[in-house]
């Protein structure tokens, strides 16, 4: 990166996904003249620290964006959408990591080592995808990029973190509730404004948002669009089922690949992703080493392991990919490709 220091807000500064988004630009010593964090109004004149200092909170209004040259969102669609435009107009670039703007044909939606690239391309809004499909195609890039990718096949289980702090909390209340034998009311998953509500604690919920009508729900349609867009590649053959697990953080995949070569090997596919930009290889089954979301938690990698060939299709592959959502998933992807304009020149 240059000598040049920028002015970043972050949008949704106390939430789960805004702190964290503080902590990784300071992890990071991203180049920052001046931090503006905004939230709603409820939230505003909370202090937050930031390399040692108080930062106070300010509501999140469009004119809270003067000066501002990057803004981070995080604190919801509907904010996004009302704000995002706001800020572009004040001159900033905007990172959203909501799904307001993922899908508009004109707004990049960018994992930094898969398609870095699309960053040139922006309009003053930046998407970053959904958490599960992040982990996903980070770890698949290299696959369509060295053998070619025809079809992926996708069973999720995710961490209760993905659906916010209050679900969490859910399913620790829940979680007590079941051991000393008490009765308790589901409130929140599998999706708050839903019809029915049921327990996560020792269960598995075959539903993460809403259903739509041809069956998948809006989380498992999220993660075939977004593959395809960041993959440039409409004709990719992308089925997936997503699965809320009562884990507190780090999303975990059971992928299945085809590639369009017959002759690579398993021992092909751990060096290529062994050597892959964000990606940790850990797959040793002889000593039963495989990634786990207990081991990425707070790490920024992907993790992947449990390759092995079908047995039956000779281009196919199964893996296993584990991420912390919260981070790759959410904040570092987001912080990443700040990174990244920075390092373009793009961010003046």
């Amino acid at each position: 990166m240059s000598g040049k220091k920028y002015h970043v807000a972050v949008v949704g500064a106390t939430g789960a996904v805004g702190q964290q988004m503080i902590k990784t630009l300071e992890e990071r010593d991203f180049p920052i003249s001046t931090l503006t964090l905004l939230s709603s109004s409820r939230s505003a004149g909370k202090k937050v620290m930031f390399k040692g200092q108080e930062v106070t909170v300010k509501e999140a209004t469009p004119e809270a964006f003067e000066g501002v040259q990057l803004a981070l969102f995080s604190a919801g669609g509907s904010v996004s959408k009302a704000l995002a435009p706001e800020a572009v107009k004040h001159g900033a670039i905007v990172v959203d990591n909501t799904s307001a703007f993922r899908m508009d044909p004109e707004v990049p939606l960018v994992v930094p080592e898969v398609n870095e690239g699309d960053l040139n391309d922006h309009k003053g809004i930046i998407a970053n995808p959904n958490c599960s499909t992040i982990q996903m195609v980070a770890a698949l890039e290299p696959l369509k990029q060295t053998y070619g990718l025809t079809k992926i096949i996708v069973s999720t289980y995710q961490a209760v973190s993905g659906a916010g702090a209050n679900a969490v909390t859910e399913m620790k209340e829940q979680s007590k509730a079941v051991l000393n034998g008490e009765d308790y009311e589901p409130q929140i998953l599998p999706v708050k404004g839903d019809k029915q509500h049921y327990p996560i604690a020792f269960n598995a919920i075959p539903q993460i948002d809403v259903f739509e009508d041809n069956g998948f729900t809006y989380e498992e349609m999220k993660m075939i669009n977004e593959t395809k867009k960041i993959m440039h590649d409409a004709e990719l053959h992308v089925a997936a089922t997503c699965v809320r697990l009562p884990i507190e953080t780090g999303h975990a995949e059971s992928v299945y690949v085809e590639i369009g070569q017959d002759d690579v090997t398993v021992e092909d596919m751990k060096e290529l992703l062994s050597n892959a930009p964000g990606v940790t290889l850990k797959d040793d089954p002889a000593n039963q080493v495989y990634p786990m979301p207990v081991d990425a938690v707070g790490k920024s990698d992907v993790f992947v392991g449990r390759i092995r060939k079908d047995l039956n299709q000779k281009n196919g592959f199964h893996m296993w990919i584990v991420s912390d959502n919260l981070l790759k998933g959410a904040a570092w992807n987001s912080v990443q490709i700040a990174e990244s304009l920075a390092a373009l020149n793009i961010l003046k």
